[in-house]
């Protein structure tokens, strides 16, 4: 039987504005759009001793976590948020002349991606040294600051406990037609492709794809995992793939009463059961990397990873003796496939994969 996660009372309802990550398909035409140059699109030049922060996380949350970093040091930060595929692009096209000293993602293949182009610089020992070292890169060039772990939700009027999958790969049974709802082009769902292709191989991943894509039917292409969220809590759709946080989010946007959605887990270690890392990262070209040292340490000290629990983004630390936001269960909770951001990657060959199965 899958395992369901019964999360405690609402928390007191916070307004915010969402992140929502763009279309894989419009990423090189948004990025060329945002490069004219090499200063942040609509935004001056930082001035002298400010750093320039290129935020793909929960735009509040990062504020708040700026906030704590500058009464503590004293340092100023200039934000330009965006989604990680664009803010990684454009990074890409400005090379060493990027403006950004700092780049904070929700996922880690992204930072892999800039490491692998020798766009990084390596982050202090002892920073590092904060987190385990599997949530890092093994290159010490880029550091992992929180965790998110990939969970089903259903709607409990549309499909039983009892229909639920233990394994990601149940999705591509035909007794899921018309069930499933996909968001293909959110980056989060990247991750769960990879990890299938490193458990099964892309020809078996390439099928369950095409297989997965045909049980969704018109429920193939969501725009992104609050829809999602919000399609499955409807009975617009059964249930879907998603990061547990979303439906946290929804659930303290709207109050339980307003979702009918629940979320079930997939058996341990199974490849669609993954722990998504957000990470961060100082740009070689950083203008200004003592500061930039200084923040990365600040977003796994035990001050800045309170702040990130106290959040309305609902992911877990990963500096041990933190707890989650108490509308969270236990981490221990959650037994997820051991796949290591290392072994992920750049996240490329999901990119691929999902491409030749027509879902991006």
């Amino acid at each position: 039987m899958p395992v369901i996660l019964n999360p405690p009372p609402t928390p007191r309802r916070r307004p915010r504005r969402w992140l929502r990550l763009a279309s894989v398909l419009t990423l090189l035409a948004t990025a060329a759009a945002a490069v004219s140059g090499c200063g942040l699109t609509g935004a001056a030049p930082a001035p002298a001793g400010t750093l320039v922060l290129y935020n793909a996380q929960h735009e509040q949350t990062t504020a708040d976590l700026i906030a704590a970093f500058t009464k503590q040091t004293g340092i100023k930060v200039q934000v330009k948020n965006g989604a990680e595929d664009v803010l990684t692009a454009q990074i890409e096209q400005e090379a060493g002349r990027s403006p950004a000293d700092v780049f904070y993602t929700e996922n880690s293949n992204w930072l892999a991606q800039l490491d692998g182009r020798r766009l990084l610089a390596r982050v202090h020992d002892s920073t590092v040294a904060k987190v385990a070292r599997r949530y890092s890169a093994t290159t010490g060039n880029w550091l992992g600051i929180s965790g998110r772990f990939d969970v089903i939700i259903y709607n409990p009027a549309k499909i039983a406990v009892s229909q639920l999958p233990t394994s990601v790969m149940q999705l591509a049974s035909p007794r899921y037609k018309d069930k499933l709802e996909l968001a293909p082009a959110e980056t989060d769902f990247w991750p769960i492709v990879t990890a299938i292709a490193h458990a099964h191989g892309q020809a078996a991943t390439l099928t369950w794809l095409k297989a997965i894509k045909a049980n969704a039917g018109a429920n193939d292409n969501a725009p992104d995992n609050e829809t999602l969220v919000s399609d499955v809590s409807k009975g617009i759709a059964a249930m879907g793939l998603i990061n547990h946080y979303y439906y946290y989010r929804l659930r303290a946007e709207t109050g339980a009463s307003s979702l009918h959605a629940k979320l079930s887990l997939l058996a341990p270690r199974d490849p669609g059961y993954v722990e998504d890392i957000s990470g961060a990262a100082i740009l070689g070209s950083s203008h200004d990397k003592p500061a930039a040292q200084k923040f990365l340490a600040f977003l796994v000290s035990a001050a800045g990873q309170r702040v990130l629990a106290r959040s309305d983004s609902f992911e877990y630390p990963l500096v041990k003796g933190v707890a989650p936001n108490a509308a969270l269960p236990p981490a221990s909770t959650f037994h997820p496939d051991p796949i290591t951001p290392a072994q992920i990657g750049t996240g490329l060959d999901a990119r691929d994969l999902l491409r030749r199965a027509g879902l991006i």
